[in-house]
């Protein structure tokens, strides 16, 4: 069903999905890859794992999608985190759901958001990564020139606050500039794969300067002892298996590592036998440990 929620003044949409039978059952909030909304891979996941017996929260970050929020196309991680605050609040009003058995489930991108907010948010009892991007600015520093890709956004910021407008690129693009370049992004978001009314092919290039600089890593250090599930492809260009191996290595027990035979990230955005092996296995651990 369709829903809304609001937090900072912002109306956020969403669908909230509930199990058929008697409940209330265990909640789990959605956050996903950059630029995604809701009828892609969260909608997927959420709607799966709705059918083992969880009510599901997928929905639309501000600035993207149907929920409210400018500029549009920009990624704004505090706020994002204050979305998941507000979905989690949502989540526990509802007599559907067991106030006392709620969880954080990321994808791509809203792995690492999903890792930082849950090792914050004492309400949230679990966390389940899937081919999560744990971004962090040592490893963005290690592959570029750090200062000169900072100046270059500091540029982009210095127009628009002297009341220029909000520059955007392409989220993807098989040849050319975009925020996601290449053929394996392309793949979902440029082709029916990942066709959705509320997507647009555009993120403010002040968005971007977001991925190069946040610290979801950090999340890693304070999660623990809450149970963790790190599920990622053993061959990923755009997240490396490199940082969930991080991840699991600085979280404490208890937690769980599972490998999915992917080869390439956005097998597990769509792809079978590999998501029905990540809900697979997010479902098991849930139910040992939501």
């Amino acid at each position: 069903m369709r829903v809304d929620f609001v937090v900072d003044g912002l109306t956020l949409a969403g669908d909230l999905r509930v199990p058929g039978g008697v409940g209330p059952w265990p909640g789990l909030v959605f956050t996903g890859p950059f630029t995604g909304v809701k009828e892609q891979v969260t909608g997927l996941y959420a709607e799966r794992l709705a059918a083992r017996g969880y009510v599901t929260l997928a929905f639309d970050h501000r600035n993207w999608g149907e929920s409210g929020g400018r500029p549009r196309f920009e990624e704004d991680p505090q706020g994002k985190l204050r979305d998941l605050r507000a979905a989690v609040s949502f989540l526990r009003g509802r007599s559907e759901v067991d106030a006392e058995r709620i969880g954080a489930v990321g994808v791509c991108l809203g792995g690492g958001y999903a890792l930082k907010f849950a090792a914050f948010e004492p309400r949230v009892k679990v966390f389940a990564g899937i081919a999560g991007a744990y971004n962090n600015p040592y490893t963005m520093r290690a592959g570029m020139d750090y200062q000169d890709v900072l100046g270059t956004f500091a540029e982009v910021l210095e127009r628009q606050d002297r009341g220029g407008p909000v520059e955007c690129l392409p989220a993807v693009s098989e040849r050319g500039e975009a925020a996601m370049p290449g053929d394996e992004p392309y793949a979902y978001y440029g082709t029916e794969r990942g066709a959705a009314p509320s997507w647009e092919n555009s993120v403010t290039r002040a968005g971007v300067r977001e991925l190069v600089t946040m610290d979801n890593m950090m999340g890693a250090d304070f999660l623990s002892p809450k149970p963790a599930l790190i599920v990622h492809g053993v061959v990923d260009r755009f997240c490396p298996p490199e940082g969930a191996e991080e991840v699991f290595r600085r979280l404490d027990q208890p937690k769980r590592l599972v490998w999915v035979d992917a080869k390439q990230h956005i097998d597990l955005y769509d792809r079978e036998p590999y998501v029905t092996q990540a809900v697979d296995a997010t479902a098991d651990f849930l139910r040992e440990h939501l």
